[in-house]
């Protein structure tokens, strides 16, 4: 399993309860794009539409188009991506309680070459949450640094 992206922040700015993996509906030249590291999640979450039948969609994740692909100046690189989840996985994610985010994790290389993507549910963290955090982290630093 090779990590391609990963959203660094989203363990700052939320607290994960419980995570899953997604495959991603891409064509190919974004996934030679995310393979190149030309991508980035800042800002992008999940959404999850109901019109006919519910489907859930990576929104604002931001994938540079290939320059060597014949299509790059037509593509759109904040455009919605499908995620492939099945319907149980779907309801479970629509079941949790209000005040949630579901926000895309990582994205990575799964078995036979296939594009996943790893997401998580989320409730935001408070400013006051984020400055323990930070005081955690570096209180572990120091410790290790006297180890050393």
């Amino acid at each position: 399993m090779k990590i391609l992206i990963n959203n660094r922040k989203a363990s700052f700015d939320y607290a994960i309860s419980d995570e899953m993996v997604a495959g991603l509906v891409l064509s190919g030249s974004e996934v030679k794009s995310l393979k190149a590291g030309q991508a980035s999640l800042k800002g992008a979450y999940i959404s999850i539409r109901t019109n006919p039948k519910p489907e859930a969609f990576l929104v604002k994740a931001h994938i540079t188009p290939y320059k060597y692909a014949g299509n790059a100046k037509n593509a759109d690189p904040e455009k919605d991506r499908k995620l492939l989840l099945n319907k149980h996985e779907i309801n479970s994610l629509i079941g949790k309680e209000k005040g949630t985010t579901i926000i895309p994790l990582e994205i990575f290389v799964g078995r036979k070459g296939l594009v996943k993507i790893k997401i998580g549910i989320g409730k935001g963290k408070k400013k006051y949450d984020k400055r323990s955090s930070i005081k955690k982290r570096e209180v572990e630093r120091r410790i290790k640094r006297q180890e050393d």
